[in-house]
């Protein structure tokens, strides 16, 4: 289930909409169907020091590091 922002173009309110199969898309604020969807981005953060350490960089398949390789994590 995303998590997506949006903005809405008739009270200009930003939020954050966890979008199911069901979810009526609707500014809560005003009830207004007249939605924008929003970059989203997210924020990661390194150990303080500057460096990352060799063992801390990109796991096994690039993402998670799922022992069982590449793509193993994947939900389908």
């Amino acid at each position: 289930m995303p998590l997506y922002e949006y903005q809405c173009r008739s009270c200009d309110h930003t939020f954050e909409l966890l979008v199911r199969e069901s979810t009526r898309l609707e500014c809560p604020k005003c009830a207004s169907l007249e939605l924008d969807k929003q970059l989203s981005v997210f924020a990661v953060s390194a150990p303080s020091g500057g460096t990352m350490p060799r063992s801390a960089g990109p796991a096994a398949c690039g993402a998670c590091g799922d022992p069982r390789g590449a793509g193993s994590c994947r939900t389908n």
